[in-house]
């Protein structure tokens, strides 16, 4: 007889199934053998398999903010500000939004859509119609789509951009939270810009870009610097807590034979909680519109990993955010 405070033994008949491989010889071994050979998934695959898992099982138990910044241009922010939003909004459920708050004539929405949609709807046209946007409907009229992720482009005029201030960006991220679980924010290099401070302010994740150079990871350390030691009027040091559980990503476009790269590595390790390197790509250097299918296999890879790496911060955290500043999903959206 079974104790009390046991129920009846849950009955399993099922046996263990192997996953059946996708691609090269496996695949086809498996195919002509009409699924009777199973040789199961390279590592390859299994890799691909957990790090999708990763990206997308993460749960949000509101909407979640990701900066992406550096005080140095030119080191790979837009870059990899696209390749997180294209990467997470492929492999998540939820909605995903990247928004271009450079205030120099940013370049995320010609990244990801083309130079000549982007300049059609931008921020300065949602900002304009903010009291008019109830639905999802409403906010797809002055957003882009590219796959499934929704952009916000920045304002190509330069005197416009350079008016585009905390409270302006405050009103349009408050506006994507209602509907989007993820927001992903390119601050380009104005991380002491009114803006900038504004994603900041509500940010809960942070990815700064740096590269194996001398200039590149000296800039990081800086932005480091600057984030942890910035205090507010009230004295107080408001963004340790990102540095601590900040990621930092190091681009590969540069490298150079006087440059010993693992003390670089060994550096940022010392300092938050991931260290990983996006490597030179052809595709990516071309500046043009990126394709995820168009990268080199390592890059691939490399880019699945950040994506994998920034998720595990979505859940289990302490808030600090958006959650934290009263930003919350409708409930139509959930």
């Amino acid at each position: 007889m079974l104790p009390r405070d046991l129920g009846p033994a849950r009955l399993n008949a099922l046996r263990p199934r192997q996953s059946a491989p996708t691609s090269g010889w496996r695949a086809a071994a498996f195919r002509l053998s009409g699924g009777k050979w199973n040789p199961g998934p390279s590592a390859a695959e299994e890799r691909y398999t957990d790090l999708a898992r990763r990206i997308g099982n993460t749960r949000l138990e509101g909407p979640h903010s990701v900066i992406v910044g550096s005080m140095k241009g030119g080191v790979g922010k837009t870059t990899v500000s696209c390749l997180l939003g294209l990467c997470l909004a492929e492999h998540r459920g939820d909605r995903v939004v990247a928004v271009d708050a450079n205030p120099d004539a940013g370049t995320l929405a010609d990244r990801l859509v083309g130079e000549e949609f982007a300049a059609q709807v931008t921020v300065r046209d949602l900002l304009a119609h903010l009291d008019e946007v109830e639905t999802f409907t409403d906010l797809s009229k002055y957003v882009h789509l590219t796959r499934r992720l929704q952009v916000v482009a920045s304002d190509q005029e330069p005197e416009s951009s350079e008016a585009f201030s905390l409270s302006d960006y405050e009103s349009v991220v408050r506006v994507l939270s209602r509907f989007a679980q993820a927001i992903i924010t390119d601050l380009g290099t104005g991380i002491v810009h009114s803006a900038a401070q504004g994603g900041l302010k509500h940010c809960d994740s942070l990815v700064i870009v740096g590269t194996l150079t001398q200039d590149g990871a000296s800039r990081a350390q800086r932005t480091l610097d600057y984030l942890a030691n910035y205090r507010d009027p009230a004295g107080g040091l408001p963004h340790r807590h990102l540095v601590k559980d900040a990621v930092v990503v190091l681009s590969g476009d540069r490298w150079s034979e006087s440059i010993d790269a693992e003390v670089i590595r060994d550096y940022f390790r010392g300092r938050v909680r991931a260290v990983l390197e996006l490597p030179a790509d052809r595709h990516l250097a071309s500046g043009g519109p990126i394709d995820l299918a168009l990268l080199q296999p390592a890059t691939r890879d490399a880019v699945l990993e950040i994506s994998a790496t920034v998720a595990d911060g979505f859940y289990g955290r302490d808030t600090h955010g958006l959650a934290a500043h009263g930003f919350r999903s409708s409930s139509s959206h959930r």
